[in-house]
């Protein structure tokens, strides 16, 4: 055994290995959450979005995303070097801490997936796939990979030189998967009939199945983060499920109060607002801090997702209205509840912290937001006008499915689409000239 090996403690890594499977999970969990709220008419695309992202974000992560995202930094925080590219230099015996430094970068791996997919849901039922596929990796590298390099990477600006804290992935994964589907939703424009046509999702087990699977996957998520089975990582385990709950529970609140119904969407979604914001602050909050930061996402997160009704802005999925704002909440409310025996040193305003650290939160989320936002914009823009980003208006009518993918989820004739009961949807595919 190499000395480096030698640094290696097996029980951190049998918990990395475990959490890096937990959280590539999440990945066809949110594929099934956010196949279930589309219209039966577009499902396998929704599925398709989230699934081919596991495949274009890996090859380009071990390209180069590692070594730019992780690598020494070299200009001046902003981005890291290409020592690693292709992963090269990293061998069984390379360590980070006190794991295998493959996987770490695996591991690392995994929240660059899910949050390439997480944007799929503002654009969903009306974006080309092909358009996708050029996105996606263009994306992960312009936007995602500096943006982990700013808060997590050796010498990041965000870390290093700010000082502002995310332990899970509030700036990278929330707010720069929220800000970009905000911009590509602007790229593409609203779906038709949007704010017309009921537009309700199709299979709420569906929805909720995927619900279950994403907070299974965010123990991995959040609690894996601390890179070893130790006291901070059971914290933020514990701090993960309570918000779940609390902004779960939040959510049905407004529910019941405003509309008088409290919903499957609303208990799912409520969850999931959870757990977005507990994500930047689980290693920094107490078990009371994880309560309130819960309850607080569940409840802004439920009137946010209305306000694309309002300002006109089709975010097909909520990815603005969830993630985006629960992202927003989580990453500033660090410096409200921020307690020293989670962070170290660093306090928040109700510990006598003052204003300081909420200041430097609030600037993290600022500069994050509007990277990820223009960037975003400019990369859907420059695709849109090459190669079109929109689907055409009568594969969007007659539903991305059948038009994509020559398939559909369900015999429509059974669900009142058109096709007689028992007959076959290949022949109609065959009829509607497919779009890549």
């Amino acid at each position: 055994m190499s000395l480096a090996a030698q640094g290696i403690d097996t029980g951190d890594t049998a918990w990395l290995l475990a959490a890096t499977a937990l959280v590539l999970l999440m990945t066809p969990g949110l594929a099934l959450f956010y196949g279930g709220m589309v219209r039966t008419k577009s499902v396998l695309n929704m599925l398709m979005m989230s699934f081919v992202s596991i495949a274009l974000v890996t090859v380009v992560w071990l390209a180069a995303g590692y070594s730019l995202a992780f690598g020494d930094d070299t200009f001046g925080g902003l981005i890291g070097n290409l020592k690693h590219a292709g992963m090269s230099g990293l061998g069984p015996d390379s360590v980070h801490g006190t794991v295998p430094t493959l996987l770490f970068a695996t591991f690392q791996l995994t929240f660059a997936i899910i949050t390439a997919a997480l944007i799929s849901g503002a654009i969903a039922d009306r974006a080309k796939f092909g358009a996708w596929l050029v996105f996606v990796p263009v994306w992960a590298l312009l936007v995602y990979v500096p943006v982990a390099h700013w808060v997590w990477g050796p010498g990041g600006w965000v870390l290093d030189k700010l000082g502002a804290l995310d332990f899970a992935g509030g700036l990278p994964v929330e707010i720069t998967s929220g800000a970009s589907g905000l911009a590509l939703a602007l790229v593409l424009g609203p779906r038709l009939g949007f704010k017309k046509d009921a537009m309700r999702p199709h299979n709420l087990p569906m929805v909720v199945l995927g619900a279950g699977l994403l907070w299974f996957g965010w123990f991995g998520f959040n609690a894996g983060s601390a890179l070893g089975a130790n006291g901070l990582a059971a914290t933020a385990f514990l701090n993960t499920l309570a918000a779940g709950c609390t902004g779960l529970l939040g959510w049905l609140f407004v529910e019941q109060k405003r509309d008088g119904h409290p919903t499957t969407l609303g208990a799912a979604s409520g969850a999931v607002a959870g757990l977005v914001a507990i994500t930047p602050s689980c290693g920094s909050v107490s078990l009371l801090g994880a309560l309130v930061v819960g309850l607080a996402a569940g409840v802004v997160c439920s009137y946010a997702v209305g306000w694309k009704f309002r300002l006109n802005y089709d975010d097909s999925l909520d990815v603005v209205g969830v993630h985006l704002v629960g992202g927003v909440i989580g990453t500033l409310l660090i410096g409200v509840f921020a307690v020293k025996e989670m962070t170290g040193g660093t306090e928040g305003l109700l510990y006598g912290g003052g204003l300081a650290q909420l200041g430097k939160q609030l600037v993290g989320v600022v500069a994050v937001g509007a990277y990820a936002f223009l960037v975003t914009y400019g990369i859907g823009k420059l695709i849109d006008k090459v190669l079109g980003f929109r689907a055409d208006e009568e594969h969007e009518h007659t539903g991305l499915d059948l038009t994509v993918h020559a398939e559909t989820a369900y015999d429509h004739g059974v669900l009142g689409h058109g096709a007689p009961v028992g007959a076959s949807s290949v022949p109609s595919a065959q009829k509607v000239k497919t779009q890549a």
